[in-house]
């Protein structure tokens, strides 16, 4: 067989050892590995470069991604599904293997439904793909979060101030819940909840009374309501680009607004996406990667590689991408607990 890979949206770390698992898991049965450049993209304009165990060696451990990424929509409009499927075929690609979230896997899926034969591995620092208990690149952009936290509660308690650390997190908040338990902040503000400004206020005023300060967490996702920064501009698959809302600004204001206490806001934005995969992340990756060869091998195209328990199983594109895997009610009355 001749396998094509591709990694698309936005990058996250893990997909360098996702792409070594599929070329070296491939090269393991004798198979050849093509590697799409910019993701959808490189299968739209025909932009390529071979892959064998050689191009690999020395990439687990880096950030991004070898093939290089981007958010291009193959299937908006028909003139460029059909340069999809040219290049498949140009290639003698008999299996291609797609690397990415929700969007990334809803082009596959389309690709699927037309009759190419593709496979999935799940990727979102996000979190929230249907179907899998993690997705690589979470762990490691909560580390980067957590440790941000972390160095912001020492400014704040030296200045006595209250301080938003705005994190990603579009529909799900689970970078933003698992940022706020492990760094013990006194507000985590998440988009599966309504935004009560009342209980935020309540919550930090009684932080800063107790011990001097205040940490808040927040998805940049949820909804404030009226507010300055809104981006208005979307990307190719619908979706609003959120790094000028500035959530984490405008809760700042509103804070010290409306306590009096000196408050602050940090985006750390890309910088989570960026830096080596942690341990966790790198073996995930690696595991996905050389699962999603199996499925293929096995003639099991249309499906997706996901971690279920300690097991690596394949369920249906439309399983994964049916809906956004949200934070659920027993984590949230987890978070609660630890409210100030």
């Amino acid at each position: 067989m001749k396998f094509g890979v591709l990694t698309g949206g936005g990058d996250c770390p893990g997909l360098n050892p996702a792409i070594r698992a599929v070329v070296r898991r491939s090269a393991k049965f004798g198979h050849e590995t093509v590697g799409f450049r910019d993701g959808w993209k490189g299968l739209r304009d025909d932009l390529s470069r071979p892959l064998d165990p050689g191009a690999v060696q020395g990439i687990l451990g880096r950030g991004g991604t070898i093939l290089g990424s981007s958010r291009t929509n193959p299937f908006a409009k028909e003139a460029d599904a059909e340069k999809v499927l040219a290049t498949l075929a140009r290639h003698h690609i008999d299996a291609l293997v797609a690397i990415g979230g929700d969007d990334t896997l809803s082009a596959a899926r389309e690709l699927h439904r037309r009759g190419g034969k593709v496979v999935g591995v799940p990727k979102t620092m996000d979190n929230d793909v249907s179907g899998t208990d993690w997705t690589f690149g979470f762990h490691s952009a909560v580390a980067v979060a957590v440790d941000a936290l972390e160095r912001l509660r020492d400014t704040a308690d030296s200045h006595h101030r209250a301080i938003v650390l705005e994190v990603m997190g579009r529909h799900a908040g689970w970078v933003a819940l698992a940022t706020g338990l492990a760094g013990a902040a006194d507000v985590t503000l998440v988009p599966e909840e309504p935004y009560d400004e009342d209980a935020l206020l309540r919550h930090v005023t009684a932080a800063v009374a107790a011990r001097g300060y205040a940490l808040v967490v927040a998805s940049e996702g949820i909804e404030l309501g009226p507010r300055k920064g809104a981006a208005g501009a979307k990307d190719e698959f619908g979706h609003e680009l959120l790094r000028e809302r500035e959530v984490g600004a405008e809760l700042a204001r509103r804070i010290q607004d409306r306590t009096g206490v000196e408050a602050r806001s940090a985006q750390i934005g890309h910088i989570q996406r960026g830096g080596p995969p942690e341990l966790f992340d790198r073996i995930l990756a690696t595991r996905l990667g050389a699962g999603a060869v199996d499925l293929a091998l096995a003639g099991r195209f249309g499906q997706v590689a996901v971690l279920r328990g300690p097991q690596v199983v394949g369920i249906p594109l439309d399983e994964a991408v049916g809906a956004t895997k949200v934070v659920t009610a027993d984590w949230l009355d987890l978070l609660h607990t630890f409210d100030a």
